[in-house]
């Protein structure tokens, strides 16, 4: 299957990189992961036509589900009148990815992952008609959205992991980064977009109706899915059934430092990085005094940052993880700096790099843990992953809330910023301790100033000029 790729596009051959890899594949149970793929463009997945089948009804759907979550939040609110209700729905949809994540991921290393986002897309659509028919007939209750909220959350954890391991059989690992930043720029462009719709649909005919529409909007990916060439995906081993395959995959992940540390950067960015509501919920209130269109306004710039960041890293060839390293370092940095940010408009402008390094380091992290991934084991690494970076949510939201509350809006955040910023630190040293690896400081021309670099005689031979 032809890619269309520029022969100018692709990198030059790198003799150290490929002893690293013939190297790597000797060692036994080890996954290689494959040579970066050479730049097609932007949009170079969408050639692919079950790519394209895939992010048509992704789009479709990604709109709805943003429509439900305001909708969802606003019926709670108007149905109790309580911030801590609607804190309740969103761990319940939260709780299950927690405490079942893994299991997902067997799941989705077990089955063929085409059949199965079929009935959880399906089961997602059912969730939102449920709940559309409740509230347009007047009898939906508060308990009626926990529970709908608490299935949703069931489904997402066997619907994530399968979600993130199908694109790899859709477009291979060449075109994997571009695919994993496209599904990003997908799902923020549906940010842009889904919120203001619900807000009409709320204002002119109510809240019933998103729900409705939501339902509805998983038609898209089923069809997408249905249509799909079978003959044209990429063939991956699946997991057999078997005992103490959940343990299987936290040893195998255990075992492997290009795949815990990033895990573990992303479990505390995740956790303690990513609390922008309350953070920003915080500012407008008690900072800059403002109120619900100042705090629409904010998300709209941190959304289209986030869209920026997708688009950039669509752009690129490869997921190194000194990328991933460097883009959490800054945006630990952005977030001290915002943080202390002296005025509206510097507060609200920083926002934008923040969502563009806040969405690098999620493509990065995505791409690069499934590019190093046995096959048969990438359902429960990715599960772990989005278990970690998803399930963090319910255990840093009330940490980092009781900070803001005693000590303000500004201490909250920089508290988080400084959270992100230790961690790249620490994480970047133990990766770096893991290769072997050392800084080193060059002024020679031609070479880059800073760099980390293998340790031991053969590598100073192989650096030294010829």
């Amino acid at each position: 299957m032809s890619t269309g790729h520029g022969a100018d596009s692709a990198p030059a051959p790198n003799s150290h990189d490929d002893a690293i890899r013939t190297a790597a594949l000797n060692e036994p149970g080890r996954a290689v992961s494959p040579a970066p793929g050479t730049k097609g463009g932007t949009f170079s997945s969408l050639r692919i036509r079950n790519y394209r089948l895939f992010a048509t009804g992704q789009v479709v759907s990604n709109t709805g589900t943003w429509m439900q979550r305001i909708a969802q939040d606003w019926l709670v609110l108007s149905l109790t009148g309580s911030s801590a209700a609607v804190g309740i729905t969103t761990a319940l949809q939260f709780l299950p990815m927690l405490f079942l994540g893994l299991y997902g991921g067997v799941i989705a290393d077990r089955c063929p992952k085409r059949r199965l986002l079929v009935v959880t897309q399906t089961a997602m659509g059912v969730t939102g008609l449920a709940l559309a028919l409740l509230t347009l007939s007047g009898h939906v209750q508060v308990w009626h959205v926990y529970l709908t909220a608490f299935a949703l959350g069931l489904v997402t954890v066997v619907d994530n992991p399968a979600r993130q391991a199908f694109v790899v059989e859709m477009v291979g690992p060449a075109d994997l980064r571009n695919a994993v930043s496209l599904n990003s720029a997908n799902f923020q462009s549906a940010r842009l977009v889904g919120p203001a719709v619900a807000g009409v649909l709320i204002t002119a005919v109510g809240s019933g109706w998103a729900f409705l529409l939501n339902g509805l909007s998983f038609v898209a990916p089923v069809a997408g899915l249905l249509l799909m060439r079978t003959s044209e995906l990429h063939k991956v081993d699946r997991a057999p059934r078997g005992k103490g395959q959940l343990r299987e995959g936290l040893r195998y992940v255990a075992g492997r430092p290009d795949l815990i540390w990033p895990i573990v950067l992303v479990g505390f960015i995740g956790t303690f990085g990513f609390n922008f509501p309350i953070w920003l919920t915080a500012f407008v209130n008690d900072v800059f005094h403002a109120g619900a269109g100042t705090y629409g306004l904010l998300n709209t710039l941190m959304a289209g940052g986030s869209l920026v960041g997708a688009l950039l890293a669509a752009r690129r060839g490869s997921s190194r993880q000194r990328l991933l390293v460097g883009a959490a370092l800054l945006f630990g940095l952005l977030e001290i700096a915002t943080a202390l940010a002296p005025s509206f408009w510097v507060f609200a402008v920083l926002l934008v790099p923040i969502g563009i390094s806040g969405l690098t380091i999620n493509v990065t992290a995505n791409s690069s843990l499934q590019l190093a991934t046995d096959p048969a084991m990438r359902g429960r690494v990715m599960s772990l992953f989005m278990m970690v970076f998803m399930g963090g949510t319910p255990l840093g939201a009330p940490l980092v809330g009781w900070v803001t509350d005693v000590y303000g809006a500004r201490v909250g955040f920089l508290a988080g910023g400084a959270v992100a910023t230790l961690a790249a630190a620490g994480v970047g040293l133990a990766l770096a301790r893991a290769g072997d690896l050392r800084l080193k400081v060059g002024l020679r021309r031609g070479r880059p100033h800073v760099a980390f670099v293998p340790r031991g005689p053969a590598a100073a031979e192989e650096l030294a000029p010829a």
